[in-house]
């Protein structure tokens, strides 16, 4: 079975490639060759895992049980794992009508859609309210209310469970602790 997964950003955010321009960003952020920003799809998966455990938790499942439906629904870490439960997520990225209709703009350069989806912002650490030396940073946020959009495959029996995780994702990406990432996620059942 498959869902679509829907991201809409309520916070500008950040989905990191873990990377750095020298004398540019200090954080830069996931795009493919076009410029267009994405979420990989190890990444929700990764959020996915916790939000099912803290789910679990609060459900008072008892541990053994809880860990079976993890293992069952997320594989074993490192493991290649083809169990018709495993769930598969796709990476998540923008609308391929969006997409199209930017890369229709005669002449658009890659830097120019990162320029238009994203923009740069500079942080300082303070130190008795004073920034501190050397401390200036700078990273590329996704503007806020971009649409991000994916697939999670899922046994027909998951799709419920699925459907309730996702939508516990409050956060992804970095810098939450600063305000960034706040998501709203849904999952809908794809129809043939």
């Amino acid at each position: 079975m498959q869902l679509l997964v829907h991201m809409q950003l309520e916070s500008d955010t950040i989905f990191g490639n873990g990377m750095s321009m020298p004398g540019g960003e200090d954080i830069c952020i996931q795009t493919d060759l076009q410029g267009f920003p994405f979420l990989k799809g190890s990444t929700l998966k990764g959020i996915f895992r916790e939000e099912l455990i803290n789910l679990l938790s609060w459900m008072k499942m008892p541990e053994e049980e809880a860990i079976d439906m993890v293992r069952n629904l997320m594989g074993e870490s490192g493991a290649d794992d083809t169990s018709s439960r495993k769930l598969v997520f796709s990476d998540l990225t923008m609308h391929p009508d969006v997409i199209e209709r930017i890369e229709r703009e005669e002449g658009i350069t890659s830097q120019e859609i990162i320029e238009m989806l994203t923009y740069l912002r500079t942080f300082t650490e303070l130190e008795d309210g004073i920034a501190k030396g050397e401390s200036l940073r700078t990273a590329r946020c996704i503007k806020k209310g971009l649409n991000f959009y994916g697939t999670c495959t899922c046994a027909k029996d998951d799709v419920e469970i699925v459907q309730e995780v996702l939508r516990l994702i409050k956060w992804a990406g970095s810098m939450r602790s600063r305000g960034f990432g706040k998501v709203r996620v849904r999952g809908e059942e794809i129809r043939s």
